[in-house]
């Protein structure tokens, strides 16, 4: 396997891991982490649980409250049919129309709701590797409340995502092959004998098991002959499989013949040894580094296949190597708008977001929880960083450091953040303004007397590493210019903007 880190290990080291295994933290979170020593710290990660009552899911998303307003809905439309009898034809689609605006307003509020409900799980969460796997899944298995339509099937299949987080990849696509969500968004309810959907089959070897080149054109067509036939209870949200609509005969993928079903088209997957190099190497690059070489992924995949694709294991094999410690490895990736959004909270103590912000930040840095633009997910990497979203990262720090008060703000970007601030009970809470952070436990007033000293902390604070000299001069320069009698919080708030309003932000 890979060689192993020394046990031994840094601040920066521990800080490295958070942001990798979750989404940051606070210099005293990055302290705890560190004193565990890095395999108990790493095994803390894996292991790590959020209590049963931690966050509830919102109301209607709930089993009981879902059948019991699939219920309410489908007597409404027994009651519209029969009231629309004897109607014109004008009359009907007026209605229809009446009808389509109000799900669509309601699935729209209940799509905002979960979408909160999600961030304050990724920030609030005490088990953040399982969180940070969730994404990745989501990601991975995209899928689009925008076309799904439904919130409480996206809820759902969140739900399963965080179940199979660091379970089995196996498991988890076969579950995936029929989930609901998944089957609304690529249209798998419509496969059937005679009609099967091969787009179908190709999503699932092609962008979620296997990668491009590992199947051919024929294993494909035969594939999507064995995927025909589920059907979705949109009631319920079950899902099974109609004998007379699936293709029972017989079938002939990667060599192997017989009359498989979607079941038997995964296990078969799953034999292929590119399934095991094709996820080690994306779960590779997404906690470590891009185009790693082909010998330590080999090493991996092997044990990884060997496990039943357990994702713990190999993750616990990538924390605990000397490559994921590694120069390359280290503050090399550019943060996505839900880590760098998640990690600015934490960085900056703040437990409970202004009211709308971690909507607004993600549609405005383009990364939108339950909404990846496709069904290959997100572009990652440099994809994120252009000069609109770079320029919406700076002033959306500066929104949360200085407060909607300071006139700075009011009169720039951070403005606007404030005025798309939106729903229930959000309002009144927003016209009070935010004051931002709270200065005296970020920059006590101890360290202020000392601006080098002040420097280091917020330097470890918001980078957990060196800056290059130059940008540390710049800042300590800054400091000293502002520090009058008394450097106050207002002063403070322009430097910690300043510090974050740089490109070392971006990464870690």
């Amino acid at each position: 396997m890979l060689p192993k880190a020394e046990n031994h290990w840094t601040l920066n080291e521990a800080a490295h891991l958070l942001n990798r295994a979750g989404f940051g933290g606070s210099p005293d979170e990055i302290r705890d982490l560190h004193a565990m020593g890095r395999h108990k710290a790493v095994e803390h990660l894996l292991n790590a649980k959020d209590d049963a009552d931690f966050l509830p899911l919102p109301d209607w998303a709930e089993p009981e409250k879902a059948m019991e307003d699939a219920r309410e809905f489908a007597s409404m439309r027994r009651k519209y049919r029969q009231e629309m009898r004897d109607a014109s034809s004008e009359e009907l689609e007026k209605k229809r129309r009446e009808a389509f605006k109000s799900i669509q307003k309601m699935s729209r509020e209940r799509g905002i709701e979960a979408q909160g409900w999600w961030f304050r799980r990724i920030l609030r969460t005490k088990a953040p590797l399982s969180e940070k796997m969730t994404l990745f899944w989501h990601d991975h298995f995209a899928t689009s409340i925008q076309k799904v339509k439904q919130p409480v099937l996206m809820i759902r299949q969140n739900e399963m995502f965080r179940k199979h987080a660091l379970g089995s990849f196996h498991e988890l696509t076969a579950e995936v092959v029929e989930d609901p969500a998944m089957m609304l968004y690529l249209d798998t309810q419509n496969s059937k004998k005679g009609k099967p959907n091969e787009n179908f089959a190709r999503e699932v070897m092609e962008l979620f098991t296997l990668g491009e080149g590992n199947y051919t054109e024929e294993d494909i067509r035969q594939a999507a002959r064995a995927f025909t036939g589920y059907q979705l209870n949109r009631f319920n949200g079950e899902v099974s499989l109609n004998q007379r609509q699936w293709d029972d005969g017989e079938k002939t993928v990667f060599g192997k013949s017989g009359t498989f079903n979607g079941k038997d088209i995964v296990a078969l997957i799953f034999e292929k040894p590119e399934a095991a190099r094709f996820m080690t190497r994306k779960l590779w690059e997404f906690f470590v580094y891009e185009n790693p070489a082909d010998g330590p992924i080999d090493a991996l995949a092997g044990a990884f296949q060997k496990s039943g694709f357990r994702v713990k294991p190999l993750l616990r094999e990538i924390f605990l190597s000397r490559e994921f410690y590694s120069e390359v490895s280290i503050r090399s990736q550019i943060k996505s708008p839900v880590q760098f959004t998640v990690s600015l909270l934490k960085q900056l103590e703040i437990e409970s977001p202004p009211p709308g912000f971690p909507i607004t930040a993600q549609q405005q840095l383009g990364q939108t929880l339950f909404l990846p633009p496709n069904v290959a997910g997100w572009d990652w990497g440099q994809a994120w960083i252009n000069t609109n979203t770079l320029l919406t990262r700076y002033n959306l720090a500066g929104f949360l450091t200085k407060g909607t008060d300071n006139p700075m703000v009011a009169k720039g970007a951070g403005s606007k953040v404030a005025k798309k601030f939106s729903g229930k009970g959000m309002k009144e809470r927003a016209a009070r303004g935010w004051d931002g952070p709270d200065y005296e436990q970020i920059a006590p007033r101890s360290l202020r007397d000392n601006p080098e000293e002040l420097m280091d902390a917020l330097v470890f604070r918001f980078f957990q590493g060196p800056v290059p000299d130059k940008a540390r001069t710049s800042f300590i320069e800054y400091a000293i210019s502002k520090k009058g009698a008394i450097f106050t919080n207002k002063e403070t708030a322009e430097l910690c903007h300043l510090m974050l309003s740089t490109p070392y932000y971006q990464l870690c």
